[in-house]
């Protein structure tokens, strides 16, 4: 059985989130999602969906385009192996996107 790919960016933004405060362990477990907008309409430009904060420090930001949601890391804040944005192009995405924010997390100085 085939399912629907889940390809709407403000849907794969909400997946995101979900995921990121949903997780209880690791670095995670100090994430939370701050500043986000109820009322989002993602745009060709993108629009800001939501901050992303590790320990009370934001760490990045999501920002929504109509087919795609993309992490971007705050300067300085990020010790990943890729400091480069997360482009999170359908659901299934999601899952790689927040194992990549989880090491990065992981390797950030305190």
């Amino acid at each position: 059985m085939v399912e629907d790919r889940i390809t709407d960016g403000k849907r794969i933004a909400e997946l995101l989130s979900s995921e990121l405060e949903g997780l209880e362990t690791g670095p995670l477990a100090a994430v939370s999602v701050v500043d986000a907008d109820p009322e989002l309409t993602p745009t060709p430009e993108g629009a800001p969906a939501y901050r992303v904060s590790h320990r009370d420090r934001v760490v990045g930001r999501v920002v929504c385009y109509p087919d795609r949601a993309v992490f971007e890391p705050t300067a300085g804040d990020w010790l990943g192996a890729d400091d480069e944005r997360l482009v999170v192009s359908d659901g299934v995405a999601v899952k790689r996107a927040v194992d990549a924010i989880r090491n990065g997390l992981a390797g950030r100085s305190e």
